[in-house]
């Protein structure tokens, strides 16, 4: 069987066309590989502390858990039982104190920087400031709140635990705020102009709604970072083992509680540090969880 001139083009062109499956003996898929493979190793060995620290945790304090801990209050030294319904209590409402303060002012101040005058030395001196604070350490929030208003009251409160609280969720706020605003297209913006908005329509209408994933998702993390402090409450709200009555007495917290249980030498109240651990770590990734579903949200 002879073969045609055709069939010899169809035989070259076949020999011409390299294959397309990869080899592990190329240098450049080797490489690929190996990295590949190191990132993954790396990813795992930097997953084994949190997943210990959630085992220890669901272990130690899972069993625990029942409906008696969020109604009962905290028990004496050598009593048993009891739970942390009061400390949950002051731990949501010195949050909410906070997002009541910090939430509309970081807006506010995200759509002042972001879309009103943002290259002013204004807008540049509170994103300085804003920036600044994010590394603050809480511990002297704490300390200024103290002396700016538990000395002035006369007394540690739920109230001065909200507004230190509120400080550090600031600057959270302020800066998710701006970056979610920067990042509306300008088209939408000058389309907005270019039918005759004012500036407070465009800010109202076409802004803050495109925007607003990621401004729940700053809120939400802002709210996250708070509910776990213990620093500033410390100086603030201090620490009570009874329910909250009023906004201007000693507040329970969850984190304070932990601090101050698992440092007893009682069971019963190390058993009850460990569940609250565990309660507080479910509450701050609820809002880590709404965070990222806010934040992959299209509008």
């Amino acid at each position: 069987m002879t073969m045609t001139t055709a069939d010899f083009s169809q035989a070259a062109a076949a020999k011409a066309v390299p294959s397309m499956r990869r080899s592990f003996a190329e240098p450049r898929n080797l490489r690929s590989y190996l990295l590949t493979l190191s990132v993954w190793l790396i990813a795992i060995i930097a997953s084994v502390p949190l997943f210990s620290v959630l085992y220890m945790l669901i272990s130690q304090g899972g069993a625990r858990l029942s409906f008696d801990l969020f109604t009962q209050l905290p028990p004496a030294g050598f009593m048993p039982g009891g739970g942390f319904g009061n400390a949950i209590i002051g731990t949501l409402v010195m949050v909410g104190i906070g997002s009541l303060i910090s939430i509309p002012i970081g807006i506010l101040g995200g759509i002042y920087l972001g879309a009103i005058s943002p290259d002013s030395k204004l807008s540049e001196t509170v994103r300085f400031v804003g920036k600044v604070l994010t590394g603050f350490p809480s511990i002297l929030v704490g300390v200024f709140v103290f002396g700016a208003l538990v000395q002035a009251m006369g007394t540690f409160s739920a109230l001065a635990g909200g507004v230190a609280l509120a400080i550090g969720m600031l600057p959270t706020v302020l800066l998710t705020s701006e970056q979610a605003i920067r990042m509306v297209p300008q088209r939408m913006k000058d389309a907005a102009v270019g039918i005759g908005c004012t500036t407070t329509q465009t800010v109202w209408k076409v802004v803050l709604p495109t925007a607003l994933p990621g401004i729940m998702t700053g809120i939400m993390l802002g709210i996250a970072s708070a509910a776990g402090e213990s620093a500033p409450l410390l100086f603030t709200a201090l620490f009570s083992n009874f329910w909250l009555e009023s906004l201007v007495e000693p507040t329970a917290s969850l984190s304070i509680l932990i601090y101050n249980f698992s440092g007893m030498p009682f069971p019963n109240q190390i058993q009850l540090a460990w569940s609250a651990s565990l309660v507080l770590v479910l509450i701050v990734l609820v809002f880590n969880i709404l965070s990222r579903l806010f934040g992959n949200r299209k509008v």
